[in-house]
């Protein structure tokens, strides 16, 4: 059974089962020339040139065009339902667009909701830097203070829960979990589930001596940050990250409920489970599968394309955390790190994919890239040119392979479209 159905937010897995290329940008795409100090810019054939407002507006509305056409490119040759993108620098919008339909004869449209999965990582990692900041907690102090039953507690810490290198098992790559969840995908799963399913195997690897990917650090961590804050993680996410990052439309909720209007998502991730042959075209509407089972209670959410664009500036930018804590979660301090391990998320840290407190680093470019029950999601950001992307996609059934695997297409899309707008500084590409 392939992990991908089940990652809400690694590329490195994502990749290392469907390696993919950078996205070629279409032949209707913007080609910017520097001359002196003349900004040329020929799109479709169409030549611009000069300076001033009406310039500027000309070369925005270029590249507007250019991010359109990468979308519906990908659209066609990824076997995109829908495509909802929107892109801003500087906090102004370059463009908002969505592409498809959301279910048959039912335009997408921007204000949709959809699942945010990982994205909902850099939030409660934002929201323990907020209390070291505070001085309430400091990255070293050891899981045990609050959970002293824990494996290897003593020696666990918060900054390897929110790094990814306690060792600590991924439940979702538990053979029964997955069975599980695919025999009943609208079933609640509860945090003793959770940990039940991943303390059943040993650690991965020694506390710290490691990088892997393991849903089970959030849950955790966001279980401690409870008892640091005194009041539900929702709650706490919601006060401290939420509405200072201006985030209206992303919510909490451990059901399978979606605010008005709904992106509808489609999914071929039970076919083995379902016994469908391969070869044969398969989805099933995967839109109100049940999410508990994706990250820590209260940190389990949806959101818009809105939201995610103001999260990729916000969080990228470093807009609640002081300079030390920004630093902690964004800089490569993990670059070099890892060791490939067989049963474990593991694996070195690249200049393509390396992971922060809760944020991932490709290049210069800070992200995070949900994806799992038919819905994939990215949004990044540039801090230089302060470029934030966010895109959202749902998948037609030739976009899953035979047992149900499927690329992250939004990551693709982010990755022409920041080649586009930064090529001097483009996210780098998969080797």
């Amino acid at each position: 059974m392939s992990l991908v159905r089940l990652v809400a937010g690694s590329e490195r897995q994502i990749l290392a089962e469907h390696p993919g290329t950078l996205r070629k940008l279409p032949r209707s795409g913007v080609t910017a020339l520097v001359v002196g100090t003349v900004c040329v810019v020929t799109v479709a054939g169409v030549l611009v040139s000069g300076g001033g407002r009406s310039a500027h507006a000309a070369t925005q509305k270029a590249q507007a065009g250019a991010i359109v056409a990468i979308a519906r490119d990908a659209m066609q040759s990824d076997h995109l339902r829908s495509v909802i993108v929107r892109v801003t620098v500087d906090g102004k919008p370059v463009v908002t667009r969505a592409l498809g339909t959301s279910m048959t004869g039912v335009p997408a449209t921007p204000a949709m909701h959809f699942r945010n999965g990982a994205v909902a990582i850099s939030y409660v990692t934002t929201l323990l830097l907020e209390y070291v900041d505070a001085h309430k907690v400091r990255l070293d102090d050891p899981v045990s203070k609050w959970f002293p039953s824990l494996p290897e507690a003593d020696t666990v810490t918060l900054k390897m829960l929110a790094n990814m290198t306690s060792g600590y098992p991924d439940y979702v790559t538990s053979p029964e979990f997955q069975a599980s969840l695919y025999g009943d995908p609208l079933q609640a799963i509860t945090t003793q589930q959770q940990l039940d399913d991943a303390f059943a195997r040993p650690l991965s690897f020694p506390p710290g001596t490691n990088w892997g990917y393991s849903h089970t650090n959030i849950v955790i961590l966001g279980k401690i940050l409870e008892k640091i804050g005194g009041k539900p993680l929702a709650t706490l996410l919601r006060n401290k990250v939420l509405r200072p990052l201006g985030l209206t439309g992303t919510v909490a909720s451990q059901t399978a409920a979606i605010p008005s209007p709904v992106l509808h998502a489609f999914s071929s991730e039970r076919r083995e489970t379902l016994g469908i042959a391969p070869g044969t075209a398969f989805t099933e509407e995967s839109t109100f599968w049940n999410p508990s089972w994706t990250l820590a209670d209260g940190s389990v959410e949806t959101s818009t394309i809105v939201d995610l664009t103001r999260t990729a500036a916000g969080i990228g930018g470093g807009a609640l955390l002081s300079k030390a804590s920004y630093k902690a979660q964004t800089a490569p301090n993990l670059l070099g790190f890892g060791t490939k391990l067989p049963n474990c998320s593991c694996g070195p840290q690249t200049e393509f994919y390396n992971y922060g407190l809760g944020i991932v680093r490709s290049g210069s470019w800070l992200l995070q890239n949900p994806l799992f029950s038919g819905y994939g999601a990215t949004e990044a950001y540039l801090p230089s040119q302060k470029i934030a992307i966010a895109v959202a996609v749902t998948f037609e059934p030739q976009a899953f392979a035979d047992d149900g695997g499927y690329d992250n297409s939004s990551t693709a899309i982010f990755r022409s479209i920041g080649a586009l707008l930064a090529p001097d500084d483009p996210p780098p590409a998969p080797r």
